[in-house]
């Protein structure tokens, strides 16, 4: 039995978590540890500056910022079923990256995810000759999800949590909270992380929208700071 036969066993359900650990994971070489996604300069302005301020820093890139775009370009680009539709999905995403570190953000993790997960993509499908170059974390992302048959809410669930404990990371980096504050915020946003993906499941693209202009204020704003920590 191989990979593709497991998704529609018994064991389905336990390899679709297993993919999503391995891709979502920390150590999945995507780079995800250099970027901050504007918390450093929010973090210096005094935007975030504890536990209760780094939740709505989240929690509203969650429901109201480009996260939440993000996850709309995911969904779509996991229903996509040809390299036309893809490549718009992508050239949409670019468009949509607010300042020049944003665009670096996303194209390069996008390219190292898309290398990193080489072992899936040969398995399941045509590889990477599918996929628009440069191309989107979200779309990197969402394509392999629909090789790997991966269902778009536990997709959209693993992107978001994701994200959640990448900017935690850098909020410990930060000293923004410890361990301990880390470890309630990962609860306190479970909340919002599901309902994202659950009302996000069926989006489209007439979905997309921001207003969380104070997060791609700090993003430019992080471009020309002095002594920083992460590349955005």
């Amino acid at each position: 039995m191989n990979h593709m036969d497991l998704t529609e066993g018994h064991n389905g359900q336990a390899l679709i978590l297993a993919r999503l650990m391995a891709w979502m994971s920390p150590v999945f070489p995507t780079g995800g540890f250099a970027y901050s996604a504007g918390l450093e300069t929010a973090c210096r302005n005094g935007l975030v500056k504890d536990t209760d301020s780094l939740y709505d820093w989240l929690s509203d890139q969650l429901t109201l910022g480009s996260l939440r775009n993000n996850v709309i370009l995911l969904a779509e680009a996991r229903r996509c079923s040809s390299s036309t539709a893809l490549s718009d999905v992508n050239d949409l995403a670019l468009a949509l990256a607010g300042s020049a570190e944003r665009f670096q953000e996303t194209i390069l993790q996008g390219d190292a995810f898309l290398t990193a997960a080489h072992p899936w993509m040969v398995t399941h499908g045509p590889g990477r000759d599918r996929l628009p170059l440069p191309c989107a974390l979200p779309v990197a992302v969402g394509s392999l999800c629909a090789l790997g048959h991966i269902p778009v809410t536990q997709a959209l669930t693993a992107y978001c949590h994701a994200f959640v404990s990448s900017q935690l990371q850098a909020a410990i980096r930060l000293s923004v909270t410890g361990q301990t504050g880390a470890t309630d915020l990962l609860y306190r946003l479970e909340t919002p992380i599901l309902h994202t993906a659950d009302h996000l499941t069926d989006s489209t693209l007439d979905d997309l929208g921001s207003a969380a202009l104070t997060v791609d204020i700090c993003l430019m704003n992080h471009e020309v700071q002095a002594g920083r920590l992460f590349r955005s």
